[in-house]
């Protein structure tokens, strides 16, 4: 199974839109909430090289977010970066 790691904010609503999509295809991921701690997004800009929510990492690569995720999803390549354990 791919790991999946999700950061984000409670009340983004790109956010909302990312995990609904990873809920509605049965896809398992980390919901790591950065509000209101500076330490968790200033990680997640160290390992993602983004700042906007959310950042989302497959197999501990960054993907982007919301938009980058879907688009994926419509390429079909997100299930191929899912069973992509390497």
């Amino acid at each position: 199974m791919a790991n999946v790691v999700l950061y984000g904010t409670r009340h983004c609503g790109y956010c909302r839109r990312a995990r609904g999509l990873l809920n509605e295809l049965g896809i398992e991921y980390e919901d790591i909430p950065v509000d209101h701690n500076p330490e968790l997004r200033k990680t997640m800009e160290e390992l993602t090289g983004g700042y906007t929510v959310p950042q989302i990492l497959i197999n501990e690569k960054p993907i982007g977010g919301s938009d980058d995720l879907f688009a994926l999803h419509e390429s079909g390549k997100l299930q191929e970066l899912l069973s992509n354990k390497s």
